[in-house]
């Protein structure tokens, strides 16, 4: 069977500031059903970095999130800036902020899309590899982070029962520990 594509058949904004654009969109399915509203929901491009100690330990933070209704444990990381183009540049920045630690070398570990049915954003996996405290984290307004390591076999352990609560940064993890050569799939 061929998918074929949906035919856009024009939106109206639901709400839209600085952080999120809400949509209604109306989409014609191939097969000529009318779906209306598709809600989309835009946000600026996510960077998130899995970060390695010398000891072969992950910097990870936990922070309360109200739609989990608690303090999660996650990688560091957030919304790239405006002016932003570079997600490695953004990844070691927000690292820094939120960790106060520095790393020897980040890069590109991969590049996903956030929730391709709903959302048009992309996010990066930035891998940083020497990771050492390096200072005072650098908070934004609002943001109350502690920074946790744990050594990477830990934390694969705990996958499955929730040990990482954001289910995009799992997939993140694995593989950006994949293209550090920790893991093998």
């Amino acid at each position: 069977m061929t998918v074929r594509p949906w035919r856009w058949r024009g939106d109206r904004t639901v709400h839209r500031d600085r952080w999120v654009h809400l949509r209604a969109e109306a989409w014609e399915t191939a097969g000529g059903t009318l779906l209306d509203p598709w809600y989309r929901l835009d946000w600026p491009g996510l960077v998130h970095v899995v970060a390695l100690t010398p000891e072969d330990r992950l910097v990870l933070v936990r922070q309360f999130r109200p739609g989990a209704g608690a303090a999660i444990l996650e990688l560091p990381g957030g919304m790239m800036e405006p002016e932003e183009t570079d997600p490695v540049a953004a990844g070691r920045r927000e690292f820094e902020e939120e960790t106060g630690y520095a790393a020897g070398s980040f890069r590109l570990a991969a590049t996903l899309r956030n929730d391709p049915a709903h959302a048009g954003n992309l996010i990066h996996a930035v891998l940083a590899e020497g990771a050492i405290p390096g200072g005072a984290q650098a908070l934004d307004h609002g943001e109350e982070i502690a920074v946790e390591e744990l050594p990477i076999a830990t934390v694969l352990a705990g996958l499955a029962e929730g040990v990482i609560g954001n289910a995009n940064h799992v997939g993140i993890l694995l593989l950006a520990l994949r293209a550090a050569g920790r893991l093998s799939f």
